[in-house]
């Protein structure tokens, strides 16, 4: 089997998943929302408290991410992925509100993995070190939820060619 670069823009469908195959390459351009450890839970209060979540899951992507502060004339500071297994308690809820597509580094406990491959969603993966190199695919960043929270916030970006690699 050989891998493949593919050009992908959020959010994906369900047949452009089931097409991809572990460690290809995408270049993904889009809307998604960063997310960490505190947003995380507090997403998944509002869901267990059965409100609405104030975007669609299954129309984005969450990335395993807190930015870092701007510099002048930038858009964002260095974004670069945080470990994913500290979202693992909390992704079955999400996978559950229609989340199909993550975005971190590192791995995931199997428990994770098999709930990740029965909503037919994937996890990327995008390479930890290179957080200036990888804000140059921002296009634009906002705080979306939580400014409270800092790096933990909840930021919505626009990405174009961001690389990553297929995980799960």
């Amino acid at each position: 089997m050989s891998f493949k670069t593919i050009k992908l823009s959020l959010p994906l469908s369900p047949e452009e998943i089931l097409d991809l195959h572990y460690k290809d390459k995408v270049l993904l351009s889009g809307t998604l929302y960063t997310a960490r450890d505190q947003a995380h839970k507090r997403l998944c209060k509002i869901l267990q408290v059965g409100e609405q979540l104030p975007f669609d899951l299954a129309q984005t992507a969450i990335f395993y991410c807190g930015p870092s502060p701007a510099a002048a004339g930038k858009i964002c500071g260095g974004i670069g992925p945080t470990t994913s297994s500290r979202m693992d308690p909390f992704t079955p809820t999400l996978l559950h509100a229609g989340l199909k597509v993550m975005i971190g580094k590192g791995d995931r406990a199997p428990a994770t993995v098999d709930a990740i491959r029965a909503a037919n969603a994937i996890y990327l993966i995008a390479i930890g070190g290179i957080s200036a190199v990888l804000s140059r695919c921002i296009v634009s960043c906002e705080t979306f939820l939580w400014p409270e929270l800092g790096a933990e916030a909840v930021y919505k970006m626009q990405l174009k060619d961001f690389p990553c690699y297929v995980g799960i």
